[in-house]
């Protein structure tokens, strides 16, 4: 009974999530998308988490592109790092969807559970760890080598520090940027490492605070913790976390900052100079296309620049600092080439020292054991198909400390 109702709770949801639409939509999609039905599970909800809201947007720019109906695509939002996700995925299989995915890393023991009991629906899941090591046919891993765009809008924000430094409103060796983390996780230090290490590449003189807020998504702790790094000295702040704590924070102050997921120059005009998203679209028609033809895909997937799945947001041009657009587009274009590497290992040091070799915990069996060394012709290789999808840079480089 408890199975039967929660199916009629999505049929529920997934008719109203686009309650208004055309007729036309309304009518399944024909031809070769006809038997698609794809299930999306959500942490949060698109209206309070900037994170969750980037999946749902790439989720209807595919559904328009693919002529998918509404009764193709389920959402569900709110759906619990726990037993709760297992009970939602198994849920859309047995209402019919060909594919079910889920954003958040926590699910990942959940959907594994529902795919070993489903081994003919395909089991798509962010920024897990675990598709390579579990065997399991029908689950798969996803993530985009986001450190890349990080590290560009890094470059934005050096070339805004730099500015600031010329009009005299600090001197070069005050140049310290504030980081606000959700927690103290590979993915997170992957991502303000990259962007420190842009910072720095345009403004030598630049150095990092973190503080971790040990939430996703909390509004009063990621206000709270950009308040304290800019009361500490920062004069720039960024962040990984998934509300607009920090940047109202930042406008309220007159400190320019840096996003994640979603333009924030609604919420700071004055203020916000850029973001960097994974834009999860590519990967949702990817998939989309194989089922429809019957053909396999990649257990673990990272998407790139060049793939359309690491984006900029707009550049808010009344900030940013002369020159900055271009500065962005030929630091891409040398990331393109294999000319520049973000992690090349001459740009950072560890205790004073460059790395030769860095053993990190790349299979993950469970027992959080180093294993793998990444580092290959002077680079730390993060994301990609060479090891993993999800991000395992996990050390705290010089220049960057945590805030006490």
């Amino acid at each position: 009974m408890k199975r039967f109702l929660m199916i009629c709770l999505i049929a529920l949801v997934a008719v109203s999530a686009f309650a208004g639409g055309s007729k036309e939509k309304a009518a399944a999609a024909e031809g070769e998308y006809a038997n698609i039905k794809i299930g999306f599970i959500f942490l949060h909800d698109p209206a309070s988490s900037t994170y969750d809201n980037n999946f749902y947007q790439a989720a209807l720019q595919v559904q328009k592109a693919l002529g998918l109906s509404d009764s193709q695509v389920i959402f569900k939002w709110n759906v619990e790092e726990g037993a709760p996700c297992y009970e939602t995925a198994c849920d859309m299989a047995d209402a019919g969807c060909n594919i079910v995915f889920a954003d958040s890393f926590g699910h990942e023991t959940y959907m594994i559970q529902a795919a070993r009991e489903y081994p003919n629906v395909q089991f798509c899941h962010a920024t897990g760890t675990k598709s390579r090591t579990e065997g399991v046919a029908n689950f798969h891993n996803a993530f985009a080598s986001i450190y890349e765009g990080r590290f560009l809008t890094g470059i934005a924000a050096g070339m805004k520090i730099n500015e600031m430094i010329a009009a005299g409103k600090f001197p070069a060796e005050k140049a310290k940027i504030g980081y606000i983390g959700a927690y103290p996780y590979a993915e997170v230090i992957s991502g303000f490492t990259s962007f420190f290490l842009g910072a720095r590449y345009v403004c030598p003189t630049v150095t990092m605070e973190v503080t971790y807020t040990n939430s996703w998504f909390d509004i009063a702790k990621e206000k709270t913790g950009a308040e304290t790094l800019i009361n500490n000295g920062c004069i720039f702040i960024s962040q990984h976390a998934d509300s607009e704590g920090a940047p109202k924070a930042c406008e309220e102050r007159g400190v320019p900052n840096v996003a994640y997921n979603v333009s924030t120059i609604n919420l700071g005009p004055n203020t916000a100079l850029i973001s960097s998203k994974i834009n999860w679209a590519p990967y949702y028609e990817m998939i989309i296309k194989a089922v429809a033809k019957g053909e396999s895909f990649a257990t673990d997937w990272c998407g790139t620049v060049d793939t359309g799945s690491v984006e900029l947001t707009e550049l808010n041009e009344k900030i940013a600092a002369k020159g900055t657009k271009e500065a962005i587009e030929k630091a891409k274009a040398d990331l393109a080439s294999g000319k520049l590497h973000v992690y090349d290992t001459k740009s950072f040091t560890v205790g004073g020292k460059h790395l030769t070799e860095y053993l990190a915990d790349v299979i993950d069996k469970g027992d959080f054991q180093p294993e793998t060394n990444v580092i290959v012709d002077g680079v730390f290789v993060e994301s990609g198909e060479q090891f993993r999808s999800a991000p395992y840079f996990d050390m705290l480089i010089d220049g960057i400390k945590k805030y006490e």
